[in-house]
């Protein structure tokens, strides 16, 4: 069976698009219209079809009607999204922006035709013979299978249970957790078991958006409001109206951005840039972040008032260092997913596999997991997966697991050195301390290799203290 059908009139885009999904091992029909795609193509034949919304002749969304047992992608840009949420209402299973984010396509295409295997084999089989990644997912009693979440740890329990209890209110909600730790799919999940699953979920990463647009793609804007304002345009919070709003990243949002949101919260009414008007929106917000807005309230780069708005109901993803067994659990499922793409039947860990995987931190979470586990099966030459090809330097780590647990005994030293003994210290004050003392002579590899985590980390964690980074220092 054909897997993907690219329907989109820009050969450039649709080659690209082509390429990029053949790498992740789909077999790819393509098309410039909806005309073509009919006659050369049995649309029912294929698991999905990604679609440009605007074609010559007859728009995208005709292939909603042609192809009703095929699930339909649209492809949108932002200044047509109030016609991608429409198209929503007339069939398609997602849209997606351009221009899109290459992982978050392939995310996005794994997850659909993931979607529609499990309903024809919850169709066609019998009872007992349902897929092992749903029947570890979690425990049957409170886990969070019908969610698409894998996790059985308590930390995990806990926090289905309140998405469960709070997903069917219209309270604002903060999902708080390391990057990778899955916070789209909890805002997902949430929407789903909300009273507005049928509406629109809009998903917006503010870190992905220039600084000078994000006003007019969230609140829209009004024709001649600004050079380049050829036309009235709708925002994504309008676009969202009745549904769900999923701000990711939303630390990294601009303060005159944060006034407009807060107006959203308070009042429900939105005024696009430009305008003079305003006008009532319906939409429940749920916010992610991996940064300390309370701490960024308080430094001034983050509204106090909209942090307590945004911070009605707290969710707390626990990184993945910390979800004991649950690693193995994501790990298979993640491993029989592969294989189903890939058609490489009786992939496997070996015990020093498993033993890695349990070992290694995955300061990178899921999203890290996710892609060794891909490399791994791409460059295996046999059914069994083994360690080495899982790319995990576990060696190193230890290393730097030594080094860190030194240098922290070093920064304690130095601290208490002349004092008394500063058992109320704790390690934030000593990372801290050995930053501001060493970042003049040190780069910040080297810094964070004697501290023991990576440049990223650093970087979260000069953010969340409020260190400063020497604009004179070398990386």
């Amino acid at each position: 069976m054909s897997e993907i059908l690219v329907v989109e009139d820009e050969a450039i885009i649709r080659t690209a698009l082509k390429r990029m999904l053949e790498r992740h091992h789909y077999q790819v029909e393509e098309a410039g219209s909806v005309s073509e795609a009919v006659e050369r193509h049995d649309l029912d034949s294929f698991k999905l079809i990604i679609s440009d919304l605007r074609l010559p002749g007859e728009p995208g969304t005709e292939l909603i009607r042609r192809a009703p047992n095929t699930p339909v992608l649209i492809m949108t840009s932002y200044a047509s999204l109030r016609s991608a949420v429409d198209s929503m209402k007339l069939g398609a299973v997602d849209y997606i922006a351009k221009p899109f984010d290459h992982d978050e396509m392939v995310e996005t295409v794994q997850r659909i035709i993931a979607a529609g295997s499990e309903r024809k084999q919850q169709a066609s089989a019998a009872p007992t013979a349902d897929p092992a990644p749903k029947a570890t997912a979690a425990s049957s009693d409170g886990g969070g299978q019908d969610m698409g979440i894998i996790g059985a740890c308590d930390a995990m329990q806990t926090l289905f249970k309140r998405i469960r209890k709070v997903a069917p209110t219209d309270s604002t909600v903060l999902i708080q957790g390391e990057s990778g730790t899955g916070k789209e799919l909890v805002a997902r999940a949430m929407h789903e078991q909300s009273q507005r699953a049928k509406a629109p979920l809009i998903s917006v990463n503010c870190a992905a958006i220039p600084e000078t647009l994000i006003e007019s793609e969230l609140f829209g804007h009004e024709k001649g409001s600004f050079t380049g304002a050829t036309s009235n345009r709708t925002g994504l919070v309008e676009a969202a109206d009745g549904g769900t709003l999923f701000l990711d990243e939303i630390g990294e949002l601009p303060l005159e951005a944060q006034a407009r949101l807060l107006r959203v919260l308070q009042e429900g009414e939105i005024r696009r840039v430009g305008s003079v008007q305003s006008h009532k929106v319906d939409v429940r917000l749920v916010a992610a972040t991996h940064r300390d807005l309370k701490t960024m309230a308080r430094q001034g780069l983050f509204r106090e008032d909209l942090y307590y708005r945004l911070n009605v109901i707290e969710l707390r993803l626990p990184p993945l260092r910390e979800r004991g067994r649950d690693v193995m659990l994501i790990a298979e499922a993640l491993l029989q997913r592969a294989a189903r793409n890939m058609n490489m039947e009786g992939l496997h860990f070996s015990r020093d596999a498993e033993r890695a995987i349990l070992a290694y931190s995955w300061p990178g979470n899921v999203r890290e997991l996710e892609n060794a586990i891909e490399r791994s099966a791409i460059l295996c030459d046999h059914e069994e997966i083994t360690s080495d090809l899982l790319g995990i330097e576990l060696d190193a780590e230890i290393e730097r697991a030594s080094e860190a647990a030194s240098a922290l005994e070093t920064m304690k030293n130095d601290v208490t050195q002349g004092q008394e003994p500063a058992e109320d210290l704790s390690l934030e004050d000593y990372f801290q301390h050995f930053v501001l003392e060493h970042q003049d002579h040190m780069t910040e590899t080297q810094l964070a290799h004697k501290l023991g985590i990576s440049r990223k980390c650093l970087w979260e964690r000069r953010q969340r203290l409020g260190i400063p980074r020497k604009k004179t220092a070398s990386t």
